[in-house]
């Protein structure tokens, strides 16, 4: 059975280019189209796709308000977030949201189709393109305390003090300035343990160590 596809962005170009390339493979198949978030919304509520691929800057209503309500509406269907952007913020809120990914519009056609097969099938699939950054939540941790969780996180990773409280601001989506600021380090300190942090957590950048925080229930 081929995977129905909502394709919700206001470019109608980009809409139809989109269509043609997943409806060129033989297990997509392409039943909806929505050019705002409110649009995309009414959509996944009546077609019920399996994938809803959102834009996250749409009028009316921007992608990620629209996740949110498709997560909580069409419970079935899986929401993999648009942009030309790596932007930290949009893609934590994004994740928080309920969405299932994010791909940048730049990705790889072959690696896009990928990503929405492997989202499909609840597999991770490890992209440069962030897909794989998921919410689903570490076993055993919903009936822990926020200092139990803290404690279990630090524990795990072997992180400081200093470190947890640096990663739990990232979350927040603070800037280095910003930290540096509020906790009185220096930027260059804010680096040297964010280095650290990027080691012990096995992360590439600052977004999949925020993701991470987050996931575990500490962002």
């Amino acid at each position: 059975m081929a995977i129905r596809v909502l394709v919700a962005d206001d470019e109608r170009l980009f809409r139809q280019s989109l269509r043609k390339l997943l409806e060129a493979t033989r297990d997509i198949k392409v039943v909806a189209e929505a050019a705002d978030g409110q649009e995309a919304v009414l959509k996944a509520q009546e077609k019920e796709p399996d994938i809803a691929l959102l834009d996250v800057r749409m009028p009316k209503m921007d992608g990620i308000k629209a996740a949110k309500l498709i997560a909580n509406l069409a419970r079935k269907t899986k929401v993999l977030m648009l942009s030309i952007y790596d932007d930290d913020e949009k893609i934590i809120s994004a994740i928080r949201a309920g969405a299932a990914g994010y791909i940048l519009k730049d990705a790889d056609q072959k690696d896009f189709i990928e990503i929405i097969r492997h989202t499909h099938a609840g597999k991770a699939h490890s992209s440069p393109y962030l897909a794989h950054l998921t919410l689903d939540r570490a076993p055993g941790r919903e009936g822990l305390s926020e200092e139990d969780r803290k404690n279990q996180f630090s524990l795990k990773y072997g992180l400081t003090e200093q470190e947890l409280k640096i990663l739990r601001l990232l979350a927040e989506g603070l800037s280095n300035e910003e930290m540096s600021r509020l906790i009185n380090l220096s930027r260059e300190t804010i680096k040297m343990h964010m280095k650290a942090l990027f080691r012990k957590l096995e992360v590439k950048n600052r977004t999949e160590a925020a993701v991470l925080a987050v996931r575990e229930g500490i962002g």
